[in-house]
Parts: structure tokens; C-alpha cells; sequence
């Protein structure tokens, strides 16, 4: 089995999991945070429906400078338009998967201006900065969904809400 048919059955199933989640932010409390410090329930939903941009830079080009990166997209305005997003991103990012195994093992680098932060196969970065990094604030969103009573669908299988 070829590499690129590895990445994209574990991204389908992760994205699958991520819009069903994102399916259940409500409307009416996307400003709510649990702590001060806390992204707003809006903000990490966005985030969460951003995240797949970073799979089309990964595969198609060598390097991300993290100096020149652009600001924090701003909270998603509704659901509709956070998951509108998240479809465009995840759509373009499966596109961008359409890569050789040797494409996908060629060397892809972290910047910061002038200084290398790390060097990673493309597939290795794409795991980390995509669907792991997902993964992580997918968790933060299920408990942010949890803490307002809204259930919370099957992830990696039963949840409290539907078994």
C-alpha cells in the first residue's frame, strides 16, 4: 500500500470525526470560554476548521517561515460559516495528497526567520501538524461542548451522550 493511501484513509477518518464535532457547536455560545485564559468556544472551533490549510502547505512546499505567517484568523462569525471553512480546507488539503511516496518523504521544514526550528518527512509533518494537532483541539472542543451540555458524538467510539 502506497504511503498516500495510508495518509488519506487516517485523514478522511479524522476530518469525518472533526466536521461531525464541529457539527454540534452552538450558535449562541461561541463566546463562551471556561477560563480567562481559555480560547472562546468560536475561536478554537475556527482554529479547528483551519487546520487543514496547514496539510496544503506541508505537501506543496519545502518550508513555513513562522515569522511571516498571518495573524489569528478571526472567530468564526456562525457554525454554518466554520464548517463551510472546514469543508474548503479539508477539500483542498485531500487534493494536495495526491503525492509519491517519495514526495511524501522528502524533507519539509519549521522556520522561524533565519533559524531552522526542525526538518521532518512531509509525512511526518503532516501527521504532527495536521491530524494530531487536530486531534488535540478536538479534544478541547469535546470538553468545551460537554461543559455546555451539548452532546458529544462518538469519537474514537462510545461517548457518554450516544453509545
Amino acid at each position: 500500500m502506497a504511503l498516500k493511501d495510508t495518509l488519506l484513509a487516517e485523514f478522511d477518518h479524522e476530518m469525518g470525526t472533526t466536521r461531525r464535532l464541529i457539527e454540534r457547536v452552538p450558535d449562541a455560545q461561541l463566546g463562551w470560554k471556561p477560563h480567562e485564559k481559555s480560547m472562546t468556544l468560536g475561536r478554537l472551533a475556527t482554529h479547528l476548521s483551519n487546520l487543514p490549510n496547514w496539510g496544503t502547505t506541508i505537501l506543496n512546499d519545502a518550508s513555513y517561515d513562522l515569522a511571516a505567517g498571518p495573524p489569528h484568523l478571526p472567530p468564526g462569525g456562525s457554525r454554518d460559516e466554520i464548517l463551510s471553512q472546514f469543508d474548503t480546507a479539508v477539500s483542498q488539503t485531500r487534493a494536495a495528497l495526491d503525492k509519491t511516496d517519495a514526495e511524501l518523504g522528502a524533507q519539509w521544514k519549521l522556520r522561524r526567520g533565519d533559524q531552522e526550528m526542525f526538518s521532518l518527512p512531509r509525512a511526518a509533518a503532516f501527521r504532527t501538524f495536521v491530524l494530531y494537532h487536530i486531534v488535540h483541539h478536538r479534544g478541547q472542543l469535546s470538553v468545551y461542548l460537554r461543559l455546555n451540555n451539548v452532546p458529544v458524538p462518538p469519537i474514537y467510539g462510545p461517548t457518554a451522550d450516544e453509545g
